[in-house]
């Protein structure tokens, strides 16, 4: 059966503040375990320890792609915390599809990978919808997908920047099965708004208050058929199913949304 994790991004603030006492409190909500976002100056014995002290399995972790093309060994003390999976979790504006670093990211993602590889983990790529630009006729993720093979690059696929790139999180899940040993779960309401980035942190002198009525969700309070893209994540070999909200929304904390979101996970399971 699929397992539960939560992506401490959507907490990232908590983290700052209270590691360990996030830690804790995540576990008391019924996650059994985490994907890092930074490790808040903690060294990885410090992190693996916690983890074991509250009985979180540490799953993975956002690197960004910079970090660990300048630092490859980076990767290594992520092994040390125990993390099996370590994901690429954005490209610059310059690293995207139809950029001239577009076809250099996915070379260099190929190394890593390998790298990511030789030190027990497996290297993933996080999209978000600009991956849904055609290159040649097919989307940018599959050109991905399809020039790294799947044993140097698995399918985070977040489900809710599929959905807003145009594409069916469904189906995507069910493409790519056996390579999505991990996902997002994501759910949101309103229309792709030009400034929506906002709320990821990457606001470009923006405010979350300019893009429109786009907001992240708790799980099953938005428009994602949350349901089906369990069934499918299931069905499909999905061994983590990960929590994420960038921003929480309805007036609620970002605790109470992850709350509410494993909540209504365990409910449907």
């Amino acid at each position: 059966m699929m397992k539960i994790g939560v992506q401490l991004y959507s907490v990232r603030d908590e983290m700052e503040k209270d590691f360990e006492g996030t830690l804790k409190e995540v576990a008391a909500m019924g996650y059994e375990g985490v994907e890092f976002a930074g490790l808040f100056g903690k060294s990885a014995e410090e992190v693996k320890a916690l983890c074991g002290k509250y009985g979180l399995v540490p799953v993975s972790a956002h690197v960004p792609l910079d970090e660990m093309r300048d630092n490859p060994f980076v990767l290594e003390s992520y092994a040390a915390i125990g993390c099996k999976f370590v994901a690429i979790p954005w490209l610059g504006e310059s690293d995207r599809p139809g950029k001239p670093g577009f076809e250099k990211m996915i070379g260099d993602a190929a190394i890593l990978g390998a790298f990511a590889k030789k030190n027990g983990m497996r290297l993933a790529y996080h999209n978000h919808d600009f991956e849904f630009e055609k290159i040649d006729g097919k989307y940018a993720l599959d050109v991905i997908y399809e020039t790294i093979p799947a044993d140097l690059l698995l399918a985070e696929l977040d489900t809710c920047w599929v959905n807003v790139g145009g594409a069916d999180p469904v189906e995507y899940i069910r493409k790519y099965a056996g390579r999505v040993d991990i996902i997002h779960f994501k759910d949101f309401a309103g229309k792709k708004s030009e400034n929506m980035y906002a709320l990821i942190g990457v606001n470009d002198g923006q405010k979350e208050e300019t893009v429109g009525d786009f907001e992240f969700r708790p799980l099953g309070q938005g428009l994602q058929n949350i349901p089906a893209l369990v069934r499918a994540a299931e069905e499909s070999g999905t061994e983590w199913g990960i929590v994420e909200i960038d921003s929480p929304s309805k007036g609620k904390t970002p605790m109470q949304c992850i709350k509410e979101s494993v909540d209504y996970l365990k409910a449907i399971m």
